[in-house]
């Protein structure tokens, strides 16, 4: 039986998601988590075949996530679950070690095939994604000018979009204030903004935050 992970802090997702692999003979929803340290533990506790990991779960960020679970299990095949479209974040992931990347709106008909896919060892992508993927690689002087952030920086800059302070952001991703205000300096810099009011107009207008 192949045992998945499922890490969401929406409960109707996860039993809409068991739901689903309930009807495969051959899959099971063997654990439940919904919030990052959760993940961690129960990858210690118990043995998962495949984790399905939403990206904005509560706690810390979902790459840093996404980099230690990779760092603790590298093995484990990781879809990334986002209400956010490929064209956003799915890149970043997939650099960062993801398996694959799954649309909140297209799971319940793809994540099978997903976890099939992911099981074999290869990377599930859609065609608009290896599309992407690929002209990434060609035209990196195109990119857009978040692309251009590390994964904290994008992290920090998604964070302050969102309405967050920096000492909230600080206590959340387990940063000092200092460190936190150090990378907004750099995404300000390399967005070429001046202030908080910009970074936010910019990631709504890009569908980066809500």
């Amino acid at each position: 039986m192949i045992r998945v992970l499922v890490a969401d802090d929406h409960p109707l997702l996860r039993t809409g998601l068991k739901t689903v692999l309930s009807q495969e003979p051959d899959l099971e929803v063997g654990g439940e988590a919904e919030d990052s340290d959760h993940v961690l533990r129960q990858l210690v506790e118990n043995k998962y075949d495949v984790l399905i990991l939403d990206l904005m779960m509560p706690g810390r960020g979902g790459l840093d996530v996404l980099r230690d679970i990779r760092r603790q299990h590298p093995e484990l095949p990781i879809l990334i679950l986002s209400v956010h479209a490929e064209d956003q974040f799915a890149i970043r992931t997939i650099k960062a070690g993801a398996s694959g990347y799954l649309s909140k709106d297209n799971a319940g008909t793809e994540v099978v095939r997903a976890i099939r896919k992911v099981l074999t060892g290869k990377k599930y992508v859609s065609p608009t994604l290896a599309e992407m993927l690929a002209n990434s690689l060609d035209h990196d002087g195109e990119r857009p000018p978040h692309e251009s952030l590390s994964d904290r920086e994008f992290q920090v800059m998604c964070k302050i979009a969102s309405g967050m302070t920096v000492s909230q952001i600080a206590v959340e991703v387990s940063l000092s204030v200092k460190t936190v205000s150090t990378y907004r300096a750099r995404v300000l810099e390399k967005m070429n903004m001046n202030n908080n009011a910009e970074l936010t107009r910019y990631a709504i207008q890009s569908g980066l935050v809500g």
